[in-house]
C-alpha cells in the first residue's frame, strides 16, 4: 500500500529563529505591524510503500530522526494518509 506523509519541522521554540526573526522585523517595512513572533520551519511529503499504517508511521519517524530533522536545533511532527 502507498501512503503519504506530511511533515512539519520546526526550530525549538527556546532557540533563536533568525529567518523568523527577519521576516518578523520586516512586518512593519509592509504594512503589518500587527503580526510578529514568525517562526520559519520547513514542509515535508514523502510517500512510503508500507504493508499497514503502523509500519509506515515507524519509517517515517525514522527518516525524521536520522535525516529531515536535527534533533538538537529542531522539533518535528507528522500525519500519514492514505493514497
Amino acid at each position: 500500500m502507498t501512503f503519504r506523509a506530511e511533515i512539519n519541522v520546526m526550530p525549538h521554540k527556546a532557540l533563536l529563529d533568525p529567518q523568523g526573526k527577519a521576516v518578523s522585523n520586516s512586518m512593519k517595512n509592509i504594512g503589518l505591524p500587527e503580526i510578529g513572533s514568525v517562526r520559519i520551519g520547513k514542509h515535508i511529503t514523502l510517500e512510503i510503500e508500507a504493508d499497514d499504517k503502523t509500519e509506515a508511521e515507524k519509517k517515517v519517524e525514522e527518516a525524521c530522526k536520522k535525516l529531515l530533522a536535527n534533533p538538537i536545533t529542531e522539533g518535528y511532527e507528522f500525519e500519514i494518509f492514505k493514497n
